[in-house]
């Protein structure tokens, strides 16, 4: 009944309180954003080379810093920005930064889509570089330690440290959109007390109607460009009485249409930096429940 109405309800007699008027209002926002669906956007090859292009950027980065001996982010940083994120870190904090090919600070933004580049860290203490391994490594758990946002993880195979992994993802940021993805996973031991891991999601496929009996993995023509590519690395330094736990993702999504910003900018813009940061949060939680036990 309020949908189509909404610009209405300014015009709403003086009997109505105010608390009736943010009531309706909230209502028909919720009506209107259930209804509306983000147009089809299929990933072009032109996006996709950019993507790969980024990527082997950051590959080298990685690669240079490894050899280098620069094994956590944070130690490259001034000496003042670095003893304030060391802090933050010993409180329980998961300290953030977003990494971009040009200045400003803004998302990376290429022909028909946009690039999302965090990387972040946390500390967590008492533990050992073993227990943090045991976690990220048990997949077939990944669906209870990150829930909701992992609904199902299930390895496929394992080759030593060689890992093929299902995983099905929730997101929701006005709207939900749901991914089944597949995942190949290698771990270094870079030392006694040093380890780091590299994944690649080989396959993402968005799901329509999921968990009905209509679910269905959508076609590559008709998803939503909510998640495109992932590439993520991982790193582990036991030290100072713990682990320090680093995680860089980079994602590929769709850029924002005019018109539905409102509806798509919140998703393919802040979903990258919350869920990376639930993820290190939800790690450290994890890790010292494990060593409770």
């Amino acid at each position: 009944m309020l949908r189509g109405n909404c610009r209405h309800l300014t015009q709403i007699p003086g009997r109505f309180t105010l608390l009736w008027l943010v009531l309706l209002l909230s209502l028909c926002a919720a009506v209107e954003a259930s209804s509306a669906a983000p147009e089809f956007v299929e990933l072009r090859e032109t996006t996709l080379l950019s993507f790969r292009n980024y990527v082997a950027g950051v590959e080298k980065r990685n690669n240079d810093s490894l050899r280098n001996s620069r094994f956590l982010w944070i130690d490259e940083l001034p000496e003042r920005a670095r003893n304030e994120a060391y802090a933050k870190l010993k409180r329980g904090d998961v300290v953030l930064r977003r990494l971009t090919s040009n200045t400003g600070g803004k998302t990376n933004e290429i022909p028909g889509g946009m690039i999302h580049d965090w990387e972040g860290m946390v500390f967590i203490p008492g533990a050992t570089l073993e227990q943090v391994l045991a976690v990220l490594q048990d997949y077939d758990h990944h669906s209870s330690y990150y829930a909701p946002d992992v609904e199902r993880a299930k390895i496929e195979s394992r080759d030593n440290d060689h890992f093929r992994v299902f995983m099905r993802f929730r997101r929701r940021k006005v709207v939900t959109a749901v991914f089944n993805t597949e995942q190949d996973i290698l771990y270094f031991q870079d030392s006694a007390v040093r380890a780091h891991s590299r994944s690649t999601a080989t396959r993402i496929r968005e799901v329509a109607d999921a968990d009905t009996k209509n679910e269905r993995e959508k076609a590559t023509n008709e998803d939503s460009g909510f998640l495109w590519q992932m590439e993520t690395w991982w790193r582990m330094e036991q030290r100072d009485g713990g682990v320090y736990v680093q995680n860089e993702a980079v994602t590929l999504t769709r850029d924002i249409p005019t018109g539905l910003g409102w509806l798509i900018e919140p998703f393919v813009t802040s979903i990258p930096k919350e869920t990376l940061e639930f993820t290190l949060g939800t790690t450290r939680k994890a890790v010292l429940a494990q060593g409770k036990r």
